[in-house]
């Protein structure tokens, strides 16, 4: 992983317009690569959402990302996109567990969580594979490019990383 940058748009178009993967987004496809850097622009920034592009060993070239929202003092959001090409071989575990390490061993968090549609079962298995616990479901919280959708909320408090790393 690396910090994010305004040039990963091109890399990062093809991801952010296939509309099957986009699904589960909160925003529709992008038309446009200008679009996709307009989009990815404040996240490789220092605001509100940090992000890291994920690349595999021996090349710069992004392939997905992991960001982090803070939402109040030690509490943060999780996120992650991966290309389709790259799904199943683990990269996105690798990512994600790398970030928690961070947020939880450097920045000190105590409490990371992840909103999901709770019908993306890829991402539901994976956040339930880091450890990450349901908490609730926010009915009819989101209105998305595929209409009114749902919120599952996962949390994963820093005392339960720490126990699963050792």
């Amino acid at each position: 992983m690396r910090a994010l940058r305004g040039d990963d748009a091109d890399a990062l178009h093809p991801i952010l317009s296939d509309a099957a993967l986009m699904t589960w987004w909160s925003s529709a496809p992008q038309a446009s690569v200008e679009t996709t850097r307009d989009y990815i622009t404040p996240r490789a920034s220092d605001g509100p959402w940090r992000s890291w592009a994920i690349t595999l060993d021996g090349s710069d070239t992004a392939i997905g990302w992991v960001s982090a929202g803070l939402r109040r003092a030690k509490v943060i959001e999780l996120g992650y996109l991966l290309g389709r090409a790259h799904w199943g071989g683990g990269i996105a575990r690798e990512a994600a567990s790398g970030l928690l390490d961070y947020l939880f061993e450097v920045e000190g968090m105590r409490r990371v969580f992840a909103d999901i549609d709770p019908d993306n079962r890829g991402s539901v298995a994976l956040i339930e594979a880091l450890g990450f616990k349901l908490e609730g479901v926010l009915r009819e919280e989101w209105e998305t490019h595929i209409g009114v959708r749902d919120s599952a909320i996962y949390g994963l408090l820093a005392r339960e990383w720490a126990q699963r790393q050792h």
